[in-house]
């Protein structure tokens, strides 16, 4: 769908990523639900239980599929189908439906609703949200406050990490919260998000990087990189990453910054792997720009997140396994600085 040496976003590419998620988002079915029956009166279908986050096959990837259409809308307003989505944004952030996403929430069995991987999601959408000339950030705050009282309360009882490359990976998570602290001034939740980043990862050394597996969309290698990049001072971070990956300058270990071979897109784990060069592209290009100029582990950074990118770029769209969710993940390393 689009030039595998493609670097950036381009209007083009926003046009393009846009079209995928309008024609997801507001799509029920198919649709894997994260939902516990209590009885048989809680049988009820995706739009009934999320008058919002209803579509793209799950309520994650809806909801990063509205954090790929805000953001495309801010980053490239002129796209033809800026209208559009203005209008699903209208449609959907109202006081009656951000309520009724809330008052799931309140479901005993909803306790672990999407922890931590809808969480992270969820606040990253908010900071966006509130970067628009609009009312949808005011709407969505009560769903946004609600997700940002589950980390509070969640955290402090977190003892060990999440040190997985799929949904439960908190080293993600930690890294999409950090944008909605820092957007909404919220230092106390930035603190609590830093000091639990220190305690899982500040000790760890010299990964071995036993990656990638079968279904795995992060690396989680990079994403305790990444995480600890967005949390730490930069000389610390700096300091960190040479303990943490002291082969770096020699492509070591060679698995991170060699791409994933995707043997069968229309596989719903298989085509996670995809997802996992492009978000290696995300985490490659965020370490370089945090490096000096010159280091030579900021180009060879440069070059594997080019890689990684050109390996899965083309293939955002096709079959729907992939195409409910790669775009964001492709939107990550294109903006990435």
């Amino acid at each position: 769908m689009s030039s595998p040496s493609a670097e950036r976003l381009t209007p083009a590419l926003a046009s393009s990523f846009a079209r995928i998620a309008l024609g997801h988002v507001g799509r029920e079915y198919p649709n894997k639900l994260d939902h516990v029956l209590n009885g048989p009166e809680d049988l009820r279908g995706p739009r009934d239980l999320h008058p919002i986050y209803f579509g793209s096959f799950d309520w994650h990837s809806c909801v990063h599929g509205y954090w790929m259409l805000a953001s495309v809308l801010r980053l490239e307003p002129g796209i033809p189908e800026a209208a559009a989505i203005r209008a699903l944004f209208d449609d959907a952030f109202t006081p009656g439906k951000v309520e009724a996403e809330v008052d799931y929430l309140h479901r005993p069995s909803a306790r672990g609703f999407e922890r931590p991987y809808g969480w992270g999601w969820l606040l990253k959408l908010q900071a966006e949200l509130l970067s628009h000339d609009a009312p949808w950030a005011t709407t969505h705050k009560p769903l946004a406050d609600a997700f940002a009282d589950r980390f509070r309360e969640y955290l402090p009882k977190a003892t060990y990490p999440v040190r997985t490359g799929v949904h439960s990976s908190t080293a993600f998570a930690l890294a999409l919260a950090s944008d909605y602290a820092r957007a909404t001034g919220d230092a106390a939740l930035l603190t609590l998000f830093r000091d639990k980043a220190r305690a899982w990862y500040l000790a760890d050394r010299d990964a071995q990087a036993w990656e990638p597996n079968g279904d795995e969309f992060l690396s989680s290698t990079l994403m305790t990189a990444e995480c600890l990049r967005r949390l730490l001072p930069p000389d610390e971070f700096q300091t960190w990453l040479a303990d943490y990956l002291p082969g770096m300058a020699d492509q070591r270990p060679a698995t991170l910054f060699t791409p994933a071979t995707v043997s069968d897109r229309t596989d719903g784990k298989i085509v996670h792997l995809d997802g996992l060069n492009l978000s290696r592209a995300w985490c490659w290009r965020e370490i370089a720009a945090a490096l000096p100029e010159g280091e030579p582990r900021r180009e060879v950074a440069h070059a594997a997140a080019n890689r990684h990118l050109s390996a899965s770029l083309p293939h955002v769209s096709g079959d729907y396994m992939g195409e409910h969710w790669l775009a964001s993940f492709a939107l990550l390393a294109l903006t990435a600085r």
